[in-house]
């Protein structure tokens, strides 16, 4: 079965309530079996545009991947951090060969 990802890019306006919103996004990625990849960091862009923050994150299977965005726990930190940023996300099925 693929793992299903989260893909996104984020500029952060108030660094200190996004740390708030991390603190409630905590739950429901475990309870959906999240794995951090790619969590801010340096980043160059080569090609395009992009936001200040890219996050990847790994998902055991698409269906979690998608359980977990709509997930109530999820959603109430979503709501956090909505004011205080401007994001593009996808949630896409990984390559199994």
């Amino acid at each position: 079965m693929p793992k299903g990802y989260w893909i996104a890019h984020v500029d952060v306006d108030d660094p200190a309530v996004y740390e708030e919103y991390k603190r409630a996004n905590a739950a429901p990625f475990a309870e959906y079996g999240a794995r951090f990849l790619v969590r801010g960091g340096d980043q160059e862009v080569r090609e395009g545009q992009a936001r200040g923050r890219t996050v990847v994150i790994e998902f055991p299977s698409y269906a979690d991947a998608i359980a977990c965005f709509e997930s109530p726990g999820y959603q109430a930190a979503k709501a956090i951090r909505e004011p205080i940023s401007s994001a593009d996300m996808v949630i896409v099925e990984g390559y199994d060969p």
